[in-house]
């Protein structure tokens, strides 16, 4: 009877998201950071009755968001236009007005921890220790604040704080592969593990009673997995490895004395439990592909936020780890879930034998082009996994295929493997990238002569270097705050990263013929294939400059390049009419060249 149109780019672009949720210690209510009106705020729902009313007004992403534990307020943290000066703030119960709590220009503020009574927040900030940032706590009776620990030799970060707080575990990040755990008990630093004298990291440490912690590490194996510590006896014992699974998303079920963690390989998350009397171990079924995050309520309910390939983030809670029910339903406007695009997993050889794993997105083959997106995934440590993707979706719906490497410094894979990009930026990353093409065109599922390149934050530092150093295999590029001089990007990181970036991207001075090597504007002027270029101007990790001498070096050339600069946004797009408008853009400026 009606021939309704095809769902445009705004019902793909206006789907919802979730950064992080809490459930209220009775569970009857859930609060979470989603962009229902179009900009991030906290909105909340009661299980039971699952419909979001919202709490703040703030129009900022939200960096964390966590109950009080007598429901006197909520707590959360937000920048201001993607600056990542990340500030906390209180919420009353029913919403409102927000009280900054740890506020001051151009400082951090980050989460930490919060006691059992809700008096006292744990926190890490820049104030006074830019470069390795102190851990502090604020009296939220009476406004006192007091150091803890100031940081050294790198960077620290509360894990957690001790049931009693006479103890605290934290983390020393001396590099991107080496971050130690600690628990300071009477001031005395206590190291989670056998021995510091070899790079390992300690990712997240959860107190089980005063004296025993349960800690995901790698020490001493090429993946992560779950370890104890007896503070008594300083005993430290290995408690579930999952061979060839890094695991992640610790968490505690005190009243079951369970634990819960994710087993992630490669582009998908296996979920399990772990009873720590019994020593069973559990997988547990799932309707979703990715876990976000799990809370355990009061009650026994098991929480999660969880997305997939097909599948936006929402939010889920089961009560025999058999049955789970959705909570919410977030979904593209117009377009149920069978009729997006599974992505096929698939692996090939790269350059030297290596071999890489991919995600491959077919077009719709009502609408396909014969056109195939290339997106270099960002980090670089990092991975293409099984997310749902608004960008992906629409480009197959509009009939382009996307291709999506995890090229090696990946993670998922284990450390050696992930090491690989240390220091080689440009190099075999680069290579597996354009193995990966060639493959993908001998498997007849793409064409030598048919390829565009997509890339964001190191995905767009790649889209730079082939832009400069294959140039002839696409037709055009689009960069999204792409970093273009390493010299550049090392020097305006922001001060705490600055110890990880010398092992991650080098050194200006050892490294230096490396890092020139590796950086796209060596070869700007191989650069010759029309390029939309788009920038954060609060953009703190790869500042607008870094966009700039791009363009202005295309333009003095009369090359066909485009420049979009959000004013209002940093490393990413946090406003949904900013959204919109950089993919409308994008998918234009594609359409100019099919």
């Amino acid at each position: 009877m009606f021939n309704f149109p095809i769902p445009s780019i705004e019902s793909y672009f206006r789907t919802l998201n979730i950064m992080d949720f809490d459930v209220k210690p009775d569970e009857e209510e859930i609060v979470y950071s989603t962009n229902l009106n179009g900009y991030y705020n906290l909105w909340a729902i009661n299980p039971d009755k699952p419909y979001p009313y919202q709490l703040t007004t703030a129009n900022q992403m939200n960096s964390f968001v966590k109950y009080d534990p007598k429901s006197r307020h909520l707590l959360t943290g937000y920048d201001h236009d993607g600056d990542e000066d990340y500030h906390i703030y209180a919420v009353p119960p029913a919403g409102g007005e927000t009280a900054p709590l740890l506020q001051a220009k151009g400082e951090k503020f980050y989460y930490g921890d919060l006691s059992k009574d809700g008096r006292t927040l744990y926190y890490i900030t820049s104030v006074d220790n830019p470069n390795f940032l102190n851990i502090c706590r604020l009296n939220l009776e009476t406004g006192e604040k007091e150091v803890l620990l100031r940081g050294e030799e790198g960077p620290s970060y509360l894990f957690s704080v001790s049931p009693d707080e006479t103890s605290f575990t934290y983390s020393k990040q001396l590099g991107n592969t080496s971050s130690f755990g600690y628990i300071l008990k009477n001031g005395e630093p206590i190291l989670l593990t056998p021995s510091n004298e070899e790079a390992h990291r300690v990712n997240q440490v959860e107190y089980l009673d005063n004296d025993t912690v349960l800690m995901v590490t790698n020490y001493q194996n090429e993946f992560s997995y779950l370890a104890s510590f007896s503070l008594n006896t300083r005993s430290f014992e290995k408690v579930v490895v999952i061979e060839g699974y890094e695991l992640t998303n610790l968490t505690l079920d005190q009243a079951g004395n369970k634990v819960y963690f994710v087993a992630q390989r490669g582009v998908e998350d296996l979920l399990y439990s772990f009873d720590l009397e019994t020593k069973q171990l559990q997988q547990i079924e799932k309707p979703f592909d990715m876990v976000d995050k799990l809370v355990v309520g009061k009650k026994g309910t098991i929480f999660a936020s969880g997305r997939s390939a097909t599948q936006p983030a929402n939010l889920f809670r089961t009560s025999d780890l058999n049955a789970w029910e959705q909570l919410t339903k977030h979904q593209i406007i117009g377009v149920s879930q069978s009729e997006l695009t599974e992505p096929e997993v698939g692996t090939y050889e790269s350059f030297d034998g290596l071999e890489m794993e991919a995600l491959f997105y077919p077009a719709n083959p009502e609408t396909s082009n014969g056109h195939t997106v290339l997106w270099p995934h960002g980090g670089p440590q990092h991975a293409v996994r099984k997310n749902f993707t608004p960008l992906f979706q629409y480009l197959c719906a509009q009939g382009f295929n996307v291709f999506a490497p995890n090229f090696r410094g990946s993670t998922g894979y284990g450390e050696t493997f992930m090491k690989l990009v240390n220091k080689d930026w440009g190099g075999g990353p680069r290579l597996d990238i354009v193995a990966g093409m060639d493959w993908l065109d001998q498997q007849g599922k793409s064409s030598s002569d048919k390829w565009f390149c997509i890339g964001g934050s190191y995905g767009g530092y790649m889209t730079l270097l082939l832009h400069g150093r294959h140039a002839d295999k696409f037709k055009a590029f689009v960069d999204i705050f792409g970093p273009s001089n390493l010299f550049t990007t090392i020097e305006t990181a922001p001060e705490h990263w600055k110890a990880a970036d010398r092992e991650l991207i080098g050194d200006p001075v050892e490294d230096r013929e490396k890092l020139i090597e590796d950086s796209p504007m060596t070869y700007i002027e191989q650069m010759t294939k029309p390029m939309l270029v788009i920038q954060g101007k609060n953009d703190p990790r790869v500042v607008k400059v870094e966009s700039d001498v791009i363009v202005e070096a295309m333009e003095q050339r009369g090359q066909d390049v485009e420049y979009l600069v959000l004013e209002d946004e940093g490393h990413g797009f946090s406003k949904t009419e900013n959204a919109i408008k950089v993919y409308k853009t994008m998918v234009e400026f594609l359409g100019k060249y099919i």
